[in-house]
């Protein structure tokens, strides 16, 4: 029962072990074996395998008293099906996307205010929203504007800084 629980407490180890060294089994062979097991080698799920493996072992051999060969049928079978759920699970993590991230063409045509004054010829402050959250960026404008007044981005001039006109209603 002593080879069980050491091979769950190993499956724990490798499991923070997996928290470092990610990605190392896939990339051991430099791609040779790429998309061959398609991430069943992956120390996560060798993790999952492992620690299942040992503690259902030890469970059925200390709680049965059936003997090692039922202890190892029932660690295998546990393990392979906390290895594939890991798989499964990461699989499904891997596959999921985000919106892009926004980029500063994204500007172009957001409403906001003034926050620091724009004089004619020099620079002022704006605060817009994008994606959501309050940007706070240098403006421009053809025109002096006072605080508070509403702006529209007319374009973007760099990533901290816009062109922008004025509202009219």
């Amino acid at each position: 029962m002593a080879w069980f629980l050491g091979l769950g407490i190993g499956g724990i180890v490798v499991l923070a072990l997996s928290l470092i060294f990610d990605g190392l089994l896939e990339g051991l062979f430099g791609g040779v074996l790429d998309g061959l097991f398609d991430g069943l080698l992956s120390l996560p799920v060798i993790a999952g395998f492992l620690s299942m493996f040992g503690f259902a072992g030890a469970i059925v051999w200390g709680g049965t008293g059936l003997g090692s060969g039922p202890a190892i049928g029932a660690g295998l079978a546990a393990g392979v099906v906390a290895g594939g759920a890991t798989w499964r699970f990461s699989r499904a993590l891997m596959r999921d996307r985000t919106d892009p991230a926004p980029r500063r063409e994204d500007l172009v045509g957001t409403a906001g205010s003034v926050v620091t004054a724009i004089p004619a010829d020099g620079y002022g402050e704006v605060l817009l929203r994008l994606a959501g959250h309050p940007v706070k960026l240098s403006a421009r404008s053809t025109v002096p504007m006072a605080r508070g007044a509403e702006i529209w981005v007319e374009a973007s001039l760099s990533s901290t800084s816009v062109a922008v006109r004025p509202v009219e209603r």
